[in-house]
């Protein structure tokens, strides 16, 4: 019988905490399928003639697979990830021949388990400013190398992965500034006076890909538009606050004006906890308020973000 292994501890990054709010930045992580990944991932194992192959991005207790082929499982706990290892070194190269011999990785569940790993390469998925928050890896079920073209195939592939991540950020990017201050039509001057400080708002739906999985996409976007809906009822729209969609993610983003948008925001908050029992999906917020009415919509946008990213680290999954 082969003896019960500790439950191995995660391995982090000395920066884990901007390592983690990097990929929290890309807006990526939970957002549904999308075929020019899976063709990424379907290149990445027919070039390195592997059966498996991942588009995996590190989370705070777990590895979620943008795209995946050979494997059915759509997360895994990050602890038994063999990419957390990867992300240690950004811009190298991983590559075990022998996961069943390497003491690192030996009882983890993709060895020990149905799936029986023996070979993995990986490639980190690094960003302009060195966070690797994620790998394009391969898995093969043999003991085995690459040979050097699979290896600039990797190193290939792991760039078009790279280039797409931030395609997607600088799409979200987009729609968020037209989210915060769409077109107008041209109006009257008003009479000079100071500008009322203001509140941004992100809610974000938590665990959207796998709701659009076992419900379907329709079910999900009716829940969505109905949510929607809740969020707008709590606006004070004459007095010009606004909640948009943004369709990159199962986010929503909402302005709220003058000082009593405190409590408006307060009534959003109400809204995103009771949503669990209305729809069935969580709802996270991060925001912030502006030091003065003149400040740039998108400084204090930054700000609800870096406070959505807090939200999450004090849920239970900080990282160190």
């Amino acid at each position: 019988m082969r003896p019960l292994a500790r439950i191995p501890q995660r391995v982090l990054p000395a920066d884990e905490r901007a390592r983690q709010h990097a990929l929290d930045r890309y807006h990526v992580v939970d957002t549904p399928t999308e075929t020019v990944y899976d063709d990424l991932v379907r290149a990445a194992a027919h070039l390195c003639g592997a059966p498996i192959a991942l588009l995996s991005l590190i989370d705070r207790e777990r590895q979620w697979f943008k795209a995946r082929v050979g494997l059915a499982e759509h997360e895994t706990p990050r602890n038994v990830a063999v990419c957390a290892h990867a992300i240690l070194q950004p811009g190298e190269l991983m590559e075990v021949s022998d996961l069943a011999r390497d003491p690192r990785f030996a009882f983890l569940p993709i060895v020990i388990g149905e799936v029986r790993a023996r070979f993995y390469a990986s490639m980190p998925l690094t960003t302009a400013d060195g966070q690797a928050i994620g790998t394009l890896c391969i898995v093969d079920r043999q003991p085995r190398t690459l040979d050097g073209e699979q290896r600039e195939w990797l190193h290939s592939l792991g760039r078009i992965a790279m280039g797409l991540l931030d395609g997607h950020a600088r799409r979200y990017q987009d729609e968020v500034r037209a989210a915060l201050d769409p077109p107008r039509a041209p109006q009257p001057e008003p009479e000079a006076k100071a500008k009322e400080n203001y509140r941004i708002a992100i809610l974000e739906v938590q665990r959207y890909a796998a709701a659009v999985e076992s419900s379907g996409e329709r079910t999900v976007d009716k829940a969505l538009t109905a949510l929607e809906s809740r969020f707008e009822a709590c606006m004070d729209l004459d007095a010009g606050d606004r909640v948009n969609r943004v369709s990159e993610s199962a986010e929503f983003v909402a302005v709220l004006m003058g000082d009593a948008g405190e409590a408006r925001l307060d009534a959003l908050l109400a809204v995103a906890a009771a949503e669990p029992s209305q729809s069935g999906l969580a709802v996270r917020v991060g925001s912030a308020v502006s030091t003065h009415g003149d400040e740039a919509l998108g400084a204090v946008f930054l700000r609800a973000e870096a406070d959505l990213s807090r939200q999450k680290d004090a849920a239970g999954e900080s990282p160190a």
